[in-house]
This record gives C-alpha cells, structure tokens and sequence, in this order.
C-alpha cells in the first residue's frame, strides 16, 4: 500500500512539475549505453588501473576528428577511429577518455568507471573524462548530445563513482589546450556543479 501511495505521488508531482524526475536511477535510465563489446573495442595493451574510489573532478572533452556523428553506425567508426589513434598514434594503452558522447544521443563506453585515464594530464587517477564527439570551436553540440553528457553526467553520482558535491572543468582548465572548444567551453559554464577555480595546468611533455 505505501509502495503504491508512493508510486501515485511521484506520478502526480511529475504531471504537475515535469521538470522533476525521481532521484534513483532517474539519470542512469535516462542514459543509452553502449558498450566497448558493441562498438567493437580493441581490448587494452594492459589491464585497467582502478581508481578505488568515487572521484571530485569531472572534465569535458571534445574530440576535434572525427567530426559529429549522427547515428550509430558513424559513432561506431569515430569510435573506432578514436580509439586507434590514441593506442597507434599517441601509443595509449586503450583510448583514453572514460566515456564519449554522439550527436545519435548515444554515450559510448570509454574505459568507463572508476578506471585511470588518458584523457586529462595529471588529473587522470582522480577524475573522469567525458568526450562529446565532434568538433565545437565555433559551434555547439546537438541537444541530443548535451543531454545525454548532464545524463551521464549525474549517472556517475547515482552509482557512487562521483561524489555529490563534484567539480566540472572543461580540459582546458587543467592543461595547455583549446579543448573542449570556445563555444562548448562557454556552454559548460552554465552547466550544474562548473567550478570556477583555478587548478594547475600540467601540460605533457613534448615528445
């Protein structure tokens, strides 16, 4: 009875306010996942470094190339060619960001939770990197993209890897680099929990 007198209650407040979800897994399910087994992953030249413990520090990433994709078959390929070139190229040991994010509204697993990075120098065993696929110097994501990354976003805080009260940088806030690109650094500004304070720069060294 008070399950069902609950259920009523949630109801009607989402009827009458439609601006407020449920807290449990309210972000979680609102989240498309696909996973490194669907996108077709290479496996990593080593087993993943575990955090061991929910992270402070979020920070937004663009990818630059390949440029937006819209459905997920052309997410699938950036993917794969983003993987690639961070494990060839760069000689990564798997790509390097935690999760990425296609215009398709789709958050495609990186090296996902809880797992050390490559995506922000210095910062990469205590935060989580997010990647919205695309180029966004002078322009912004879709809004099936910006939704899906504040999903995601607070997914992290529903599954305990990210604390409540995180901070939300943009990459360039932490490193010698444009990204995420003016205009989407400019957006995550008005995003929930951006911090405003200023952290070091550790730029790696030029090889």
């Amino acid at each position: 009875m008070l399950c069902e007198l609950w259920t009523l209650i949630i109801g009607m407040t989402s009827l009458t306010n439609p601006g407020v979800q449920p807290d449990i897994g309210s972000n979680c399910s609102a989240v498309t996942f696909v996973t490194r087994a669907e996108w077709g992953a290479r496996p990593p030249k080593k087993p993943p470094t575990q955090i061991g413990h929910p992270v402070n520090m979020s920070f937004i990433h663009h990818s630059v190339s390949p440029d937006v994709c819209t459905d997920e078959g052309s997410c699938i390929r950036a993917m794969r060619s983003i993987q690639n070139f961070h494990m060839d190229t760069r000689g990564w040991d798997d790509i390097g960001y935690s999760f990425l994010i296609g215009g398709d509204g789709r958050v495609y697993e990186g090296r996902g939770w809880g797992v050390v990075g490559a995506h922000t120098y210095g910062y990469n065993g205590i935060s989580h990197g997010f990647c919205i696929i695309g180029n966004f110097t002078d322009h912004l994501p879709n809004e099936r993209a910006t939704n899906a990354t504040l999903h995601v976003l607070k997914c992290g805080v529903e599954k305990g890897r990210v604390i409540r009260a995180y901070e939300l940088f943009g990459h360039r806030d932490a490193g010698c680099t444009e990204c995420p690109g003016d205009s989407l650094y400019d957006l995550i500004h008005r995003w929930p929990n951006f911090s405003t304070r200023r952290i070091p720069k550790r730029c790696p060294p030029k090889v």
